[in-house]
Order: structure tokens, then C-alpha cells, then sequence
């Protein structure tokens, strides 16, 4: 029986080793990149349309003879918001000069931003600071002799990326004022005028105003001002931003006027007669912070939203408050976190950074806010570059040229060092990019959002930089396109794809 049995196991072994039927290996499996296209036509031709626009002041309607006012909890309040580039009345000379331009701006926002963190941290708040005016000051009405305050240069204050259209008094004087999540005091430019930087449009007049009334030093909102004065029991406000520049003047409250919704009456507003240096061409600032004093804390919006369009587009999107602006059934959305030390921010819980599909390594650590209130993320309106701790860059950076290894490499500008000669052209794949929060949400960025034109020549580059210090921002490069909600009710944050 061995001889039968022996001549059986070797037919079998022919057959396993030598057949041409079960000779086949089994391939490697393919791993497969997951791809974004980028149209390098479509932006490159935005870029034109950009450079040859009329900066002529974008007109909006506002009714001056409304007269029903919302004292507070409004149901719905909407307004349009313009790219900064798209109401200055100084052309640039080419794209390259335009985008130098932005990122010096946005190197100084991020500076501001950073060192007021610090300051929080460190447990050292704006309060502490030396007001510029006299707190001894008696007369009653603000001239140049008694606000004063040092001379110097703000062009490169970079918190005015988008501006809005809102009217302001009775009847209402329309003024474009920038939009900024990561400020609380809302202040626009007054007569008299002891300095005043140049804005588009006449200088608010209080005399002219039926609703205009000053605040006084014991009032709630005169309390809650990080840096105050009292003269003849009138409040004054002073704001510093990072880079020196400032506004100071009157508190009162006013008016607030949004396009075809109905005006809200008594919003507490810095009324600035010493202003130096900050958003040329606006006449002020809307605050959408944290803080008890930004417009939302004050109308209690129980959320609210804006949606940006591309920086090289004249087209205008939206800025709403109340029940419709909370996230919608497919947002993405991640849990808003509280900071003790700095409430003006907001901060998102995140948890990784994938290229091409795959999660990088990141410790979690460059995401985390540590108990002192150092670190974490926050999602701003006028930082444009999204900026990252310098192991989660490099992670990111390292991951996207492994695979872009087929695209022509160029040199970095300025902050950027990851670019390439997209001339020749019209279309390319390339890896996504997409931030990862809690329970698994994930939003997958436009490939025009992270890789973006900075000539007019093709060179694109990755517009991610790194930073040294705990804090990093998702700016609004990285936002374009999305429309961000707020829900302070729920404390979460969502990102609507296309809903502009």
C-alpha cells in the first residue's frame, strides 16, 4: 500500500508546483491614493478677473425708515460679506504683489493672536495693560486735546479679510466694517475726530443719531471692557490689537442695521475718535468673538454663521444669526471647547490630519489644550493661512510631496515652502487634505483650498506654514467655499460644503 500512496503525493505535488493552472501568485494589493482635482485653469482665470475689477465700493441696500426694532433674541438676521481685496481702492500692480501683501497682513494677525493667548495664559489680561487716554480726564464731549494716543503704523494689521455692509443709528448710516470671529468689541470711526485712519465712505456722526446714548462707568457693559475709564460718569473704551494699533472713545449703544432685516436697538459699540493704524478702508469692526461684549453674546443668537467665497472673487456670500444658521443634518460637525483664560476665541476639538486617505501620525498633544489653557485649535475669520504646531506640519508637508513627486517643484514664497510650476497644466490630481474631529467626522477640503495660486504665472503652493507657539488656527483659506456654523447653544461647529 506505501508504493500507491507514495506515487499519489507526488501527482499532487506536480500538479500544486508545475500546472500552469496553479502556478499563479496572488498580486500585492494595490493601495490606493485618495485624489482631489484641481483645476489650475479655473483659478488661474479668477486671478485675471480679480486684477482687472473696478474696486468700486460694492452697493447695498439699506431702508432707513424701517422702525421695528428687536431689543434682543432676534429670529433671524442676515447680511452680505465682500472680500477685502474687493472694496480697496488701491489696485495692485500684479498677483504677486497682492499675495505678498496677504501674507504679511496674516503674519501679523497670527502674531496678535498668539501673544494675546500668551498674555491669557500667562494670566495676564488686556485689563492689566496702561490705557492710552487719562482716566482724570472731565470734559464731556471727546476733542483731539483730550484723546491722545502714540502714532503708529498699522498696515500690516491683518484682521480685515472680509468686510459687511451694516447700518448704524437712525436713521442708518450704511458702513462697511470688517467681520472678525476672533475680536468681541464692536467700534466704528466718530466725529469729532482727535485721529482717524482713511475709510471708505463719511465718518459716523452720534450728533446725527436718535438712538445714540452714551453708557455710563457703572453700567454691565462698561464693566465687562478689558481696558476702561470713567469721565463724568461717561464709559470710554479702549481695544489694542497685536501689532500696536488701537481705537479708543466713547462706549454707547446704537442701532445696528442688516440690510432687509429689521434693525436691533441698544448694542453696546465703541464710538472711536482716536484710531490709528487698523483695516484701512473700513469704518470699524463687527465683533463675532466668545466674549459677553461680541454682537452675538449680545442679541443672544443661539448660533450663527457665515459662509467666505475665494478671496479673488467679486461675488458676496452670507453672515446670519439665529435658528437657521445652526449646522445642518450633513454638516460636519465637532465639539466647541471652552478656554477659561481667553473666551474671545473659538476653539474646535480636532483629532488628526490625513493625506491621500491616510492619518498621519500626529501626537495628539499638537491639537490638545493643556490645563492651563495653552494650545488647542480655533477656527478664525481673519487668519487666512491655516497655521500648525511644527511636528503636525512637517507630518502633513512630508506626506503631500510623497505623493506630488510627479508635479514640477519651484521655490517657496515667503511662508511657503512646499510650491510647484503649474504653467503647462490645466488640471491635476492631487492627494486630499482633510481635518478629523471626535466620532469619526471628516471634512475632506477642495483641493483649491489648500493648494493656491500665489502668481500669475502657475506657481501654486501648499498653504499650510507651521508655528512655534501652542496655538494653532484654521484660517480661512481653508474655509472658503464652506459655510461655518456656530451653535453656541449645542457648543458645536459645522462645516456645510457649498452652502454659500
Amino acid at each position: 500500500m506505501a508504493a500507491p500512496t507514495y506515487h499519489l503525493f507526488s501527482l499532487l505535488l506536480s500538479l500544486l508546483f508545475f500546472s500552469p493552472v496553479f502556478s499563479r501568485t496572488t498580486p500585492s494589493p494595490t493601495i490606493t491614493t485618495a485624489t482631489a482635482t484641481l483645476d489650475v485653469s479655473a483659478s488661474l482665470d479668477l486671478i485675471t478677473r480679480a486684477l482687472s475689477f473696478d474696486p468700486s465700493p460694492v452697493q447695498q441696500t439699506l431702508d432707513p425708515e424701517k422702525t421695528k426694532l428687536h431689543s434682543g433674541n432676534p429670529s433671524d438676521l442676515s447680511l452680505k460679506l465682500h472680500s477685502r481685496d474687493f472694496l480697496s481702492t488701491t489696485p495692485h500692480k500684479n498677483y504677486k504683489t497682492l499675495t505678498l501683501a496677504r501674507l504679511r497682513r496674516d503674519s501679523a494677525r497670527v502674531s496678535a493672536i498668539t501673544a494675546r493667548a500668551a498674555l491669557a495664559v500667562n494670566g495676564i489680561s488686556r485689563s492689566d495693560l496702561k490705557p492710552l487716554f487719562d482716566p482724570a480726564m472731565t470734559t464731556t464731549a471727546a476733542t483731539g486735546d483730550d484723546l491722545q494716543g502714540p502714532i503708529v503704523s498699522g498696515t500690516s494689521q491683518g484682521s480685515g479679510e472680509y468686510f459687511s455692509r451694516v447700518g448704524v443709528g437712525r436713521p442708518a448710516k450704511p458702513l462697511f466694517l470688517v467681520v472678525d470671529t476672533g475680536s468681541d468689541v464692536t467700534w466704528i470711526q466718530c466725529e469729532p475726530c482727535a485721529e482717524c485712519y482713511q475709510q471708505t465712505g463719511d465718518i459716523f456722526n452720534p450728533s446725527l443719531s436718535s438712538t445714540y446714548s452714551p453708557l455710563t462707568c457703572e453700567s454691565e457693559s462698561c464693566r465687562a471692557l478689558d481696558v476702561s475709564a470713567c469721565r463724568n460718569s461717561s464709559c470710554l473704551y479702549q481695544v489694542s490689537y497685536g501689532d500696536g494699533s488701537y481705537t479708543l472713545g466713547d462706549f454707547a449703544t446704537e442701532t445696528i442695521s442688516f440690510s432687509d432685516s429689521s434693525p436691533v436697538s441698544g448694542v453696546a459699540i465703541g464710538c472711536g475718535h482716536d484710531n490709528e493704524g487698523l483695516f484701512v478702508g473700513a469704518a470699524g469692526l463687527l465683533g463675532l468673538g466668545g466674549g459677553s461684549l461680541s454682537f452675538p453674546s449680545q442679541i443672544s443668537a443661539r448660533a450663527f454663521s457665515y459662509c467666505l467665497v475665494d478671496r479673488d472673487s467679486s461675488a458676496t456670500s452670507t453672515l446670519q444669526f439665529g435658528p437657521s444658521a445652526a449646522p445642518d443634518a450633513g454638516a460636519v460637525t465637532a465639539p466647541l471647547l471652552q478656554n477659561h483664560q481667553m473666551d474671545t476665541f473659538y476653539y474646535v476639538s480636532m483629532t488628526g490630519i490625513s493625506v491621500g486617505g491616510e492619518l498621519l501620525s500626529i501626537p495628539p498633544s499638537s491639537f490638545a489644550m493643556d490645563e492651563t489653557g495653552a494650545g488647542g485649535v480655533i477656527v478664525d475669520s481673519g487668519t487666512a493661512v491655516t497655521r500648525l504646531q511644527t511636528d503636525a506640519y512637517t507630518a502633513l508637508r512630508d506626506a503631500f510631496t510623497k505623493h506630488t513627486g510627479d508635479l514640477p517643484a519651484t521655490s517657496g514664497v515667503a511662508l511657503f515652502d512646499t510650491c510647484y510650476d503649474l504653467s503647462s497644466k490645466t488640471t491635476v490630481q492631487v492627494p486630499t487634505v482633510s481635518f478629523h474631529f471626535p466620532g469619526g467626522s471628516e471634512l475632506k477640503l477642495p483641493a483649491k483650498n489648500y493648494l493656491i495660486p500665489v502668481d500669475s504665472a502657475g506657481t501654486f503652493c501648499l498653504a499650510f506654514a507651521s508655528t512655534t507657539a501652542p496655538l494653532s488656527i484654521i484660517g480661512n483659506v481653508q474655509q472658503q467655499g464652506t459655510r461655518v456654523s456656530f451653535d453656541l447653544e449645542n457648543s458645536l461647529v459645522g462645516f456645510s460644503s457649498n452652502k454659500c
